[in-house]
């Protein structure tokens, strides 16, 4: 009896430590796994800064943490423009110089920033590429935005129309790419484009 105890005793330590030691494993698989995520594409990632998405401020601003030490800093898209999603002195002056009521930029304000939503949530990080002028006079970050799928998120509102192009010098890396997806998105009149003439 005693000789059963010891061997089915045995036996369950040695399926604890084969379950121990499989855990071990996976977790250590999970964490090469993450370590590597971000070696895969050493070119892609050059000059880059990695950043986990927090919010969506508005179509073309959002917020971000720092992958490298947490900070928190708001980041604003170089060479697009989204209408305001949120009544601001801004609303007034695009209102004014569009011949739009508020209401209606609003409108399209929300679309975009929907539209720009859908994107980030479905990346884990982000990453932040610069140009010359690094901030704006709101001390916002000024970036090229890319998608965990190494999609920029600035060409793709200009591609879908939910952007306009919104150039200011030096920042110019990108211009006349961003000037053909504008162009392309009026003429299948896709996004903020249905409707216009």
């Amino acid at each position: 009896m005693r000789k059963k105890i010891n061997y089915i005793s045995r036996t369950f330590n040695l399926i604890i430590l084969f379950i121990i030691l499989l855990l071990s494993l996976y977790l250590n698989n999970n964490y090469q796994n993450a370590q590597q995520e971000f070696k895969k594409d050493a070119n892609f990632l050059k000059d880059k800064e990695i950043v986990i998405p927090i919010k969506v401020i508005d179509g073309d601003t959002i917020k971000v943490k720092s992958y490298n030490n947490n900070q928190e800093f708001k980041v604003r898209l170089i060479g697009v423009d989204t209408p305001e999603s949120n009544e601001n002195p801004k609303l007034k002056r695009d209102s004014k110089k569009t011949g739009k009521n508020s209401e209606e930029i609003i409108k399209m304000g929300i679309k975009s920033k929907e539209f720009t939503e859908n994107l980030v949530s479905r990346s884990k990080y982000l990453y932040l590429e610069y140009d010359i002028q690094m901030y704006d006079k709101y001390n916002r970050k000024l970036a090229y935005v890319y998608l965990e799928n190494s999609q920029m998120l600035n060409y793709i509102l200009l591609k879908e129309g939910y952007a306009k192009v919104y150039t200011v010098p030096p920042n110019v890396k990108y211009q006349d790419k961003f000037l053909e997806a504008q162009r392309s998105a009026q003429r299948e009149k896709k996004g903020l484009w249905k409707g216009s003439e």
